[in-house]
């Protein structure tokens, strides 16, 4: 850039300093498939440009804002495929937001490796810390960087005016061009990134706003606190405010220290306290739940994924237990498992009779039983769609049993039967497994290590008429450790509502595909309802290449 303003402070910090001066790293994509690479952080603290060995050439950049975690070792399938090759303290991975994939790095030393995971976390740290107004420079210098296409530094009109049709804003040529006159302080016919920022919040200034600040001001200039108490009652409601608090506003939101010594506010600090957490709109107390959480579970909505494992689409897309975790860690509480017999005795999760690639069930559960919690405290579903033969079977519930440990519920609560589902309140901390179990809670007639099951499929659309003439569902054998795994969900196919009515348990589950649900709808609207409120009901789409990974 060709400011050089700082916006993160380097010095005095050997981790951040040594990432400045860049160390040379394997980019790792495969097995077979690495190269070696110069990464470095650039003055302005922010951004990281990785540079060919070759031709010392930038081959992309990207901003710490984009990276969401970095994971220590062999975190990840890549750098666990070349564990043998490559010590785990010199490898680390970054986790970016949103659907861009993971870098797996490998440094030359462990040293190496913990100047850049210690570095990277203190800056993600810092950009968490930010103030509203931060943000929002690092964000528009951030638009910046990624649309300055030569990395010069500068941008041209034409260039500023194309990143503004590509973020959305609508405007009048020769207004902006008006304000890009203004802001080009330097008189080049260029905006350095200080500059955008600056023709960025002009372009964008409120008439609104300031409409509203000239109401409540006296003079035009500023709010004194008397103006500032009159416009919190009136328009924010905070009728009980007291003097001290409105003071308190003036301090920390006023940026100019002259206002500050007046007990004034300017038209500059009214919009920092508009754009803060105290000016939102939103109720503070609903930022951390405050719902009743002590109803059954089957009088919530939950955040559910289908085809969890799936990167991208359903036929010969890659799976990857990064779906799960990445899944976990936005807060979904129910993941789905489709689980088939593999080689060498180990099951399975992929998308059966397609072309996508596979996973280990091991691997999946090592994932949850490390993210399950991270995000929320309340119960994880592992919905799981068993193909797998009996042997496999017992396998899968030996590694729930093993991995998960004292947070897979096998038993009822106290040990008692209920006559409803279990609260959120009262599972926190639990993972839950959906799927077939063999008999129920009352008294199990079979002893056997193994029973039939009916094998209807999990979200098998029947509407088909000639599915109603059916007499009989294919049976699939269930292993008893298996079965017992299965607490609360189990899953049973839907006949009808009245037959759910007199012989269901509360326990018992069913799955409707959409088109389903909504004959279903139709034709008793209220019934399905009350159905729901007494068992969970589980209603994904099931058609479409595309359906990845999306949440209900």
């Amino acid at each position: 850039m060709a400011s050089t303003k700082n916006n993160f402070s380097i010095q005095g910090d050997d981790s951040l300093q040594f990432m400045t001066v860049g160390s040379m790293m394997r980019k790792v994509k495969s097995q077979t498939r690495k190269k070696q690479l110069y990464i470095q952080l650039q003055e302005d603290g922010m951004n990281i440009c990785e540079q060919s060995k070759k031709d010392g050439k930038v081959q992309s950049t990207f901003s710490v804002s984009d990276v969401e975690s970095v994971r220590e070792g062999h975190q990840s399938e890549v750098l666990q495929s070349v564990a043998e090759e490559f010590p785990a303290e010199h490898c680390f991975t970054l986790v970016f937001h949103g659907r861009r994939g993971n870098l797996d790095l490998v440094a030359e030393s462990a040293g190496e490796a913990q100047c850049w995971i210690k570095g990277l976390r203190k800056l993600i740290e810092r950009l968490e810390s930010m103030g509203h107004k931060e943000k929002l420079d690092h964000w528009i210098k951030d638009l910046f960087r990624k649309a300055d296409k030569n990395k010069d530094g500068r941008m041209n009109f034409k260039e500023v005016r194309d990143l503004l049709k590509m973020m959305n804003i609508d405007m009048n040529e020769l207004h902006a061009l008006h304000l890009f006159m203004m802001a080009d302080k330097s008189a080049s016919d260029t905006l350095e990134d200080d500059e955008f920022v600056l023709f960025y919040k002009m372009l964008t200034d409120r008439d609104d706003v300031l409409q509203l600040f000239r109401k409540y001001s006296g003079d035009g200039h500023k709010l004194t606190l008397c103006n500032l108490e009159d416009f919190l009652q009136k328009e924010q409601l905070e009728t009980e405010i007291s003097r001290q608090r409105i003071l308190e506003l003036v301090n920390k939101y006023e940026p100019s220290e002259t206002a500050k010594r007046l007990q004034a506010m300017s038209i500059d600090g009214f919009l920092l306290y508009l754009s803060s957490a105290d000016g939102m709109i939103f109720n503070p107390c609903q930022q951390r739940i405050y719902q009743d959480m002590t109803q059954p579970l089957c009088h919530y909505f939950i955040s559910s994924s289908h085809n969890t494992y799936l990167l991208q689409d359903q036929l010969i897309g890659h799976s990857s237990v990064e779906g799960y975790i990445r899944a976990l860690k936005r807060g979904c509480r129910c993941v789905e498992l489709d689980c088939w017999d593999g080689s060498n005795g180990e099951p399975v999760v992929y998308h059966g009779h397609t072309f996508t690639s596979k996973i280990l069930f091991k691997d999946v559960i090592i994932a949850v039983e490390k993210y399950a919690f991270t995000t929320s405290k309340y119960p994880v579903i592992l919905s799981i769609e068993n193909h797998c033969s009996v042997e496999q079977q017992r396998v899968m519930a030996q590694y729930l049993d093993e991995i998960l440990g004292d947070k897979l519920l096998k038993v009822l609560l106290d040990g008692k039967i209920p006559d409803r589902l279990p609260s959120p309140q009262e599972l926190i901390g639990k993972i839950l497994i959906k799927g077939k179990k063999i008999g129920n809670h009352s008294g199990v007639a079979e002893d056997s290590l193994a029973c039939e099951v009916s094998d209807e499929e999990e979200i098998a659309d029947n509407d088909d008429e000639s599915t109603h003439h059916s007499s009989k569902k294919p049976k699939r054998h269930l292993s008893r450790q298996l079965s017992d795994c299965v607490v609360y969900c189990k899953t049973v196919p839907f006949t009808s509502f009245d037959n759910s009515r007199l012989h269901s348990k509360f326990y018992e589950m069913s799955s409707f595909s959409e088109s389903k649900a909504r004959k279903l709808i139709r034709a008793a609207e209220f019934t399905l309802g009350a159905f729901e409120q007494t068992h969970p009901t589980y209603i994904p789409r099931t058609c479409g290449m595309w359906d990845v990974n999306w949440l209900l």
